[in-house]
């Protein structure tokens, strides 16, 4: 007889960072994941976790609605369903269940996490097959403080743990913005590429106007810098300048890489798979962004080790990443949750080893940083 899920458990997980960590829309000093377990007929159990950026701060998913959702609507679709079919469970829930992206994400990584235990393979041989056992990361600068920032990228190319760098924008002035990432740019030089992520901060004309200046200061690429709806203005934007434009929060799924690369945009689309619903959805995306030549770049909510693990399986199944991946969560967090932390080192992160995941929840962690236990 198949394997069916017997039990799917949430917990509200809260871990302190390291610094707070500033973006246009929220200052973080913390992050709630949502862990999913999800235990089968067999024995085995699932891991998975949904994740967003400062409560309702980023997308219309929290993490209290993330849990409730589950636990209210998608687990009762799915406790009593064989274990081993995974299209047929994901069709399931698209089909009784609106959105909720990141919440089904959730549940598809610990669907994939009990199937690789169950038949021995990791994850990424469960997707067709790892091409890469190390993707590189960037790092984020998001202390707001330009001397901070510069002294913290140089540290982290001396001990060679990042040579990209990210700096969150749009919650300032331009003007302030500009200068603050030009004398970042010009304090570090050649040794490191230097983007921007300006979360929808700005109106089409203002973007003109500071991508025009992050041009001039030397900046590779500028992230979603007007609202993510305003798709012909990320195309004129993306038509207009040399920079290239990444899009993230306009590309959710394959069928809105699909619109925006239709309508002539080019540059290069951010991959995330609590966007896509899980790493099956994000991979079309994948997919139709690398048949229309678009970029691709493994973007991150700033996952815990679980959720970071999922996305390094579906990014290393991938050709190439021409613009390298953010997945640093885990080093965002003072402490965490794993038996065994990802290994970060030359720029990047390892693939993790063994069947599924090849992730342990340390229950001790566990107990100690969820919510009401």
């Amino acid at each position: 007889m198949s394997s069916v899920i017997e039990t799917i458990q949430t917990l509200l997980v809260d871990l302190p960072t390291i610094r707070p960590h500033k973006l246009s829309m929220t200052t973080m000093a913390r992050q709630t994941l949502v862990i999913v377990r999800m235990r089968h007929s067999d024995g085995i159990e699932g891991l998975g976790e949904g994740t967003t950026i400062g409560g309702l701060s980023y997308g219309p998913e929290s993490p209290e609605s993330i849990k409730r959702n589950i636990d209210t609507y998608l687990a009762p679709l799915l406790i009593g369903q064989p274990s081993g079919n995974l299209n047929a469970l994901r069709a399931r829930l698209e089909r009784h269940a609106r959105g909720n992206s990141i919440a089904k994400s959730a549940l598809e990584t610990a669907l994939l996490d009990a199937q690789g235990k169950r038949l021995g393979l990791s994850v990424a041989e469960l997707l067709g097959g790892a091409r890469h056992d190390h993707l590189p990361v960037l790092w984020t600068l998001a202390s707001g403080d330009t001397r901070k920032d510069i002294d913290e990228a140089f540290q982290r190319l001396e001990d060679r743990r990042h040579c990209d760098f990210k700096l969150k924008i749009g919650a300032n002035a331009v003007d302030h913005d500009v200068r603050h990432v030009a004398a970042i740019k010009e304090a570090l030089g050649d040794r490191a590429s230097i983007r921007v992520d300006v979360n929808q901060a700005w109106d089409e004309a203002t973007a003109v106007r500071g991508i025009a200046a992050l041009q001039a200061a030397g900046i590779d690429l500028i992230e979603q810098a007007i609202p993510a709806r305003e798709h012909a203005g990320l195309v004129r934007l993306s038509q207009r300048f040399l920079v290239p434009m990444l899009a993230d929060e306009a590309v959710q799924d394959a069928r809105d890489g699909l619109t925006l690369a239709a309508s002539g945009f080019s540059g290069a689309y951010a991959l995330k798979i609590a966007k896509s619903g899980g790493l099956q959805g994000v991979l079309e995306l994948a997919h139709v962004a690398q048949a229309a030549g678009i970029g691709l770049y493994g973007g991150t909510l700033l996952e815990g080790t679980i959720g970071t693990a999922a996305s390094l399986h579906a990014w290393a199944t991938l050709g190439e990443m021409a613009w390298g991946t953010e997945m640093f969560g885990p080093l965002l967090l003072k402490d965490d949750i794993v038996v065994e932390q990802l290994t970060y080192h030359d720029f990047g992160v390892d693939l993790p080893k063994g069947p599924g995941l090849g992730i342990t929840l340390d229950e001790e962690k566990l107990a100690h940083y969820a919510r009401n236990h």
